[in-house]
């Protein structure tokens, strides 16, 4: 597989991600709304859910391309067809342009893709750095060590004082480290500040560091579409709301951990993303809840008919052939079959030889009862524009002897593949 061919399943599968990702964020807020009322954990793990089908989908996609798949998981790129609307210049208009700009697109997303990774590479960096470098608190620590056992949590868990820190994080999962303010341990009343240690030992034992990581990684990929950073916002905030929880349950004085976060309101809020700060979340909407708990008025379960449909829905656009296909496969007794005597060889375009690009060219041509071509588009590009418009207006001048379903001529969707070489 040449490095074009390359570029152009990758560049399909991005412009698929896109609606692939709205129509997941869609059915995640419909659940979302059903679970209003439920307890934080099911909107936490719808969201985690959502995010991942997000990743998962266009991946699925991507390696049925560049497994041979003439059109992916999903038919041809989606958004290209609704671009440049229903005709047969499937070549022209919108995918046209976005078709010989494709690498461009895919260059663009590689940069900002890597940018991304090496800020998450360099917050690592700092992570690890301050939990080595900066000083401990032999009280702070020993207290720690307590609270970790009474949680449960049978890994050593350290504690840093940094300097630079307006809010307690946690890093690390195997070897979880809390790095504490300088200030807090200075100033900080020791029943709040160990409310605080409390939340960060709550995200030590349910592991949400890595979580986190996870979701990080997800936005580096996925940084164009606002439905994965808005998934992950809500991640984060219900993950904040489920280790209130649990630290207010362990202390079994819920107040306490609502003083706590008001005291922690008045510091600068931390920019670290990479750890699990006590700040995250709206602290406000976080103080009420603890203080004043909303009534678990509607149980989990009552969404899972939405979730339900959400899925079919998902799994039914995931299945579905792209753009009115005449017929299901299987009520197609005779496919459609090109007529090759009738057909003018595509003509190399002189751009295109000048460059000597090659590749391989995957259409699909709407074979009508007659045998004539009512509508063609370019499934997988070759990796050149050019190339796949000849072959698409030389080949859609083909006769085709036309399906057979039930015994009578019927209208088909035919795939064709053209290969373009210099050899």
């Amino acid at each position: 597989m040449t490095g074009q061919e390359i570029i152009g399943h990758v560049g399909a599968t991005l412009l698929d991600s896109v609606w692939q990702a709205g129509l997941v964020g869609l059915e995640a807020a419909v659940a979302l709304v059903g679970l209003r009322r439920a307890r934080p954990q099911a909107r936490y793990l719808t969201a985690c859910a959502a995010l991942l089908m997000c990743l998962l989908w266009p991946a699925a996609e991507l390696i049925a391309r560049l497994n041979g798949g003439a059109a992916g998981a999903s038919g041809t790129p989606m958004l290209a067809q609704m671009l440049s609307g229903t005709g047969g210049a499937a070549g022209g208009g919108w995918q046209g342009f976005l078709q010989a700009h494709l690498a461009w697109v895919v260059g663009a997303w590689a940069t900002c893709a890597a940018a991304l990774g090496l800020r998450l590479a360099l917050g690592l960096v700092w992570v690890k750095r301050a939990s080595r470098t900066t000083r401990t608190d032999a009280h702070w620590n020993a207290r720690l060590a307590t609270m970790a056992a009474q949680f449960g949590i049978t890994r050593a868990v350290r504690l840093r004082v940094v300097d630079t820190l307006a809010s307690p994080v946690t890093a690390g999962w195997w070897r979880p480290v809390v790095l504490v303010p300088a200030s807090l341990v200075a100033g900080m009343p020791p029943q709040l500040l160990e409310a605080l240690l409390a939340h960060e030992l709550a995200h030590v034992r349910r592991c949400d560091y890595a979580v986190n990581l996870a979701q990080s990684v997800i936005e580096a990929l996925l940084f164009y579409h606002p439905v994965v950073w808005w998934l992950s916002h809500r991640i984060r905030v219900e993950r904040e709301l489920i280790a209130d929880d649990i630290a207010a349950r362990q202390l079994g004085e819920p107040r306490r951990l609502a003083l706590a976060l008001s005291e922690l309101e008045r510091l600068q809020f931390s920019t670290q993303h990479l750890a699990q700060a006590a700040n995250g979340g709206d602290l406000m909407s976080r103080i009420k809840q603890l203080v004043r708990p909303e009534t678990q008025a509607m149980n989990w379960k009552a969404a899972l008919p939405v979730l339900t449909m959400a899925l079919a829905c998902i799994a039914g656009c995931a299945g579905t052939t792209p753009r009115g296909d005449a017929l299901a496969a299987d009520a197609v007794t005779r496919e459609a079959v090109a007529r090759f005597d009738t057909c003018a060889k595509p003509v190399y375009p002189q751009a295109a030889l000048a460059r000597r690009a090659e590749g391989t060219t995957s259409l699909r041509f709407l074979i009508d009862t007659d045998g004539s071509v009512a509508d063609a588009a370019v499934a997988t590009s070759s990796g050149d524009a050019l190339l796949d418009e000849a072959a698409r207006v030389a080949i859609a001048k083909c006769k085709f002897t036309p399906a057979i379903a039930g015994g009578k001529p019927a209208r088909a969707w035919v795939p064709v593949q053209y290969v373009w070489s210099l050899g």
